[in-house]
């Protein structure tokens, strides 16, 4: 797909100084784990990165922390790749972040998780040809028809959640973004080891 890793959402990004280091500690920490198994990367023949991931602001349950879009290839990242997602329409496909980076291109996927329960404050979003084909409608699944980063998978996942097991499982496939996984948690912790628990 052409289209891999770009944003097609539309975005106001306000340009603003990084977030404190405090807040990104356990982003760091569960991003390098996901780009040390390859979860999280740069795909060489399609020239994009893919993978990120996101955390509920501590202070304000209606905002969120994520990585940038275009940070795939990095191997660690620092306060300069992560953004504040401060408001976001989906059905009117748009967002709003304040930050050094523009949001990652998922961002609002990781909206309608957040949207799903006050109690969800972490999103990791991956890929892995081999999990992507092991668990593809074996656990709940998006259709195939719906293309990453659109209000069409974040309704999906809405939907999902209501219609499936995802609400205990925490984990569905993108069938419509090859390769790419989702898992969410009540902490960042609990959302990494979902997916690295799958890996073992």
């Amino acid at each position: 797909m052409l289209d891999e890793g770009y944003i097609k959402y539309q975005i106001e990004w306000i340009k603003a100084e990084p977030l404190p280091e405090s807040l990104l500690t356990e982003l760091h920490f569960w991003r390098k784990k996901m780009y040390e198994k390859g979860l999280i990367g740069f795909d060489e023949k399609l020239g994009v990165g893919y993978g990120n991931i996101s955390l509920r602001h501590p202070d304000n349950p209606d905002q969120f922390i994520i990585s940038g879009t275009q940070t795939g290839h990095l191997s660690d990242l620092n306060a300069m790749h992560y953004t504040l997602v401060t408001r976001y329409d989906i059905a009117a496909n748009r967002l709003r972040c304040e930050g050094p980076i523009q949001a990652s291109s998922e961002s609002l996927t990781h909206a309608a998780v957040y949207g799903l329960h006050p109690d969800l404050q972490a999103v990791i979003h991956i890929h892995d040809a081999v999990l992507w084909k092991r668990l593809l409608h074996k656990i709940p699944t998006t259709s195939r028809l719906v293309p990453y980063g659109t209000p069409e998978m974040a309704f999906e996942v809405g939907r999902l959640y209501r219609e499936s097991t995802l609400a205990a499982g925490r984990l569905f496939v993108m069938a419509g973004h090859q390769d790419g996984l989702v898992s969410f948690g009540s902490e960042l912790a609990e959302a990494g080891e979902i997916i690295l628990n799958l890996t073992k």
